[in-house]
This record gives structure tokens, sequence and C-alpha cells, in this order.
């Protein structure tokens, strides 16, 4: 069998010590906002297109802080670029956005640190609650 890599990108919105997170329709975990790259496209394109089929608002783009890999099945490995977003106040009020992607999300959730929620990835998750998020450097995460 092929192996495969799949690249996704992901964006990383906090306002007031909260992050911006993703329930896809038929998932139990949240996510950071975020899909696949397409053929062509840069990692910054990619987040930026994403954010607004999601979110419905255009990004602006900062730093790449986390590189997550890992192996989905014994063929596919994902590499995931997480990139900050500087803009994160104009996320606050999604119901009055265009999203074009919106019959994937089942909920939008601003996640305290202190929330028992799931956060995929799990290092990630671990990283934002312990308040170990270094916006200085590029964290990577293997799981």
């Amino acid at each position: 069998m092929q192996k495969e890599f799949v690249i996704r990108c992901r964006a990383i919105i906090i306002h007031d010590s909260k992050l911006l997170t993703v329930r896809h329709v038929g998932k139990s975990f949240l996510a950071l906002p975020g899909g696949h790259l397409e053929f062509g496209e840069d990692p910054k394109e990619c987040v930026y297109r994403e954010v607004i089929e999601e979110l419905g608002i255009a990004p602006k783009i900062g730093k790449v802080l986390f590189v997550n890999t890992f192996k989905d099945g014994e063929n596919k490995q994902p590499v995931e670029f997480f990139f900050e977003i500087l803009n994160s106040s104009d996320y606050l009020d999604l119901e009055k956005t265009n999203r074009t992607h919106v019959h994937e999300i089942e909920e939008y959730v601003w996640v305290s640190p202190d929330s028992d929620s799931k956060i995929l990835p799990e290092k990630f998750g671990t990283a934002f609650k312990d308040g170990n998020i270094d916006f200085n450097q590029t964290c990577f995460i293997k799981d």
C-alpha cells in the first residue's frame, strides 16, 4: 500500500485567554479551525481560505506556532501547521458572518484554560490549558 502525507493548516485564535475551537459534525472533541491544503496552495493561503470558509472572517496571520505530525493508521501521516491569528476580537460574534462551510461545524466554542473540554491534538490542548504556548518560537509535536 502506498503511504501518503496529508497537510492541514489550523488557526490559533485566542482572545482574553480563551481559545476559539470548533466541534465538527459527529465528533466528540474540539479542534482548531482549519483544514486541508489544496494542490498549489501554500500553508498561509490554506489557513486564510479555511478560516474564511469556516468562520466567515478574513484572518490576519502571524507566525507558525506549532507543527504537529502523527500516524493516522498504517499508511497516512498528517502534518499540521498551526498559525497564530492576530485579529482575534473580530471572531467574537460569528452568527453575523457568511460561513460557506458552516455545514461541517456543529458548534463554535470559546474554551478557557480551566475547561475540561477535550482539545485535539492533545499536546496542543495541554499546552493551552497549562499556559505554555510560546509566541516567540515554533513548537514541534509528535503524537
